[in-house]
């Protein structure tokens, strides 16, 4: 399955965290990541990824793309919602909008995102591949 990761940057370690507690699964499948967020992931979990710009250069707009064309299978996006800023806020949407518009399971905090990655380990996602 093909994965994007994306955190704002007070989420960044959580991230980082989630990544190395959930690396034997995480292993298994493509990930895709914004710059800066896959820079720190590959340094603390040893995971390959596919980097994108940084998030506010396009990175953000790039994985909208790939899950417009229904290339992502799930997006963990760790959001920081007291720190959002107005003109970031309109792509942040964006992506929410496109993953309920194509079906793209999506985790906006932890608890989903453990949830989300324990049943695609369990194969309860297999339903994309039947889906696409």
């Amino acid at each position: 399955m093909n994965i994007g990761l994306i955190a704002h940057d007070a989420k960044k370690k959580l991230m980082q965290n989630f990544c190395i507690a959930y690396r034997g699964i995480l292993v298994k499948h493509e990930l895709y990541a914004t710059e800066t967020t896959g820079r720190l992931i590959e340094d603390a979990a040893n995971l390959p990824l596919h980097k994108y710009l940084s998030g506010l250069l396009g990175g953000e707009q790039q994985i909208a793309a790939q899950i417009e064309s229904d290339a992502m299978d799930l997006v963990i996006f760790l959001r920081d919602p007291d720190s959002i800023d107005v003109n970031e806020e309109s792509v942040h949407q964006s992506i929410v909008r496109l993953c309920d518009i194509h079906n793209i399971p999506l985790a906006t905090n932890l608890a989903t995102a453990e949830l989300l990655v324990k049943s695609m380990d369990r194969g309860d996602m297999e339903w994309r591949e039947m889906f696409k």
